[in-house]
């Protein structure tokens, strides 16, 4: 009865797990973060040229710091658009798993941009502390200011936002690169105020907290993109994942489950004990019905691989039992 109601709520609730489709829904995310970078990189680079004529009358080095930023943040959408164009891309005999890894590599482009705008900050501060000058125009400066973090707060929303329901590392990476630019233009005001006051190191020390800023952000990224190139999964997508095996009817147990991430997709490998007395056809319907459950249950998930184990009879050992090991 319990496997009567599971087969007609598989058919009554709308799915596919056509090849076709699965396709689909991986252009559409790919779409989604080719979309989120060009308008992301339209904002970030009027943003970023209007502070340009800024620091060109000011000479402010602070502000100088948040342009640069907001500078290597939209230039950082090329790796990333690369990446979504290339796993966009059909798997074939040599890339096996098609190219979603691009993604991982332009994670590690943009950590090193990251790192690469925390260090050219950090010069020009110092450089400014060891020969301080006077900045002008006060009021322009903290106008930039004030536009450098709407337009990298808004950037930084949207980017984490889209990364998130794709599941892109390295679009959420961009964003919080975007709202540590965010946070650094109102630090400008600081500098700005400062100035006005008489106090012309203001300047180049918010320079240098914007570097620590920056640093801040550049451990959470590299922790992001670190994990997902080590195949790294939330543990709460395994514990689904094996509730919904468990679930199937004909599953005694589940005996391993791994997933990894292919770019913004996963993938899962699972093996099932069932019951040792079935043929071979009935032990493959159980394991497609673990198939469709896992597609169903886990979020993104898109192949998933089923090993069936028989069970040991009562008090003896099946000589044939043995986990399955597959190479990924």
């Amino acid at each position: 009865m319990s496997r009567l109601r599971h087969r007609l709520s598989h058919l009554l609730t709308p799915h596919s797990h056509e090849a076709s489709d699965k396709v689909d829904s991986a252009m559409e995310s790919s779409a989604a973060g080719m979309r989120a970078l060009w308008i992301s990189l339209a904002v970030l680079g009027v943003t970023a040229l209007l502070q340009v004529v800024v620091v060109v009358i000011s000479g402010s080095v602070a502000l100088l710091g948040d342009t640069v930023h907001n500078f290597a943040d939209a230039m950082t959408a090329l790796p990333l658009g690369v990446a979504f164009v290339l796993g966009r891309r059909a798997a074939t005999r040599r890339y096996t798993y098609g190219y979603g890894r691009a993604e991982d590599l332009a994670g590690l482009a943009i950590v090193l941009t990251i790192a690469a705008s925390a260090a050219l900050t950090a010069y020009q501060a110092v450089g400014r502390l060891l020969d301080p000058r006077d900045i002008s125009h006060l009021g322009i400066v903290a106008l930039a200011a004030v536009v450098g973090f709407i337009g990298n707060e808004w950037v930084a929303r949207y980017r984490i936002r889209v990364g998130r329901r794709i599941g892109s590392a390295a679009l959420v990476a961009d964003g919080l690169h975007a709202r540590t630019d965010g946070f650094t233009s109102l630090a400008v005001l600081l500098g700005a105020g400062g100035a006005a006051i008489g106090w012309r190191w203001a300047d180049p020390v918010v320079g240098l907290l914007i570097t620590a800023a920056i640093l801040l952000v550049l451990k959470d990224a590299c922790r992001e993109v670190f994990r997902r190139v080590m195949d790294s999964v939330d543990p709460v997508l395994i514990d689904t994942g094996e509730a919904a095996a468990r679930a199937v009817p004909g599953v005694l147990s589940v005996t391993g489950l791994r997933m990894r991430w292919i770019g913004h997709r996963l993938r899962a490998e699972v093996t099932v004990e069932v019951d040792g007395a079935l043929n071979v056809r009935a032990a493959h319907d159980v394991a497609v019905e673990v198939e469709h459950a896992l597609l169903h249950s886990v979020h993104r998930l898109t192949a998933a691989l089923v090993h069936t184990d028989p069970a040991a009879a009562s008090g003896t050992e099946d000589p044939h039992r043995k986990l399955a090991h597959h190479a990924a």
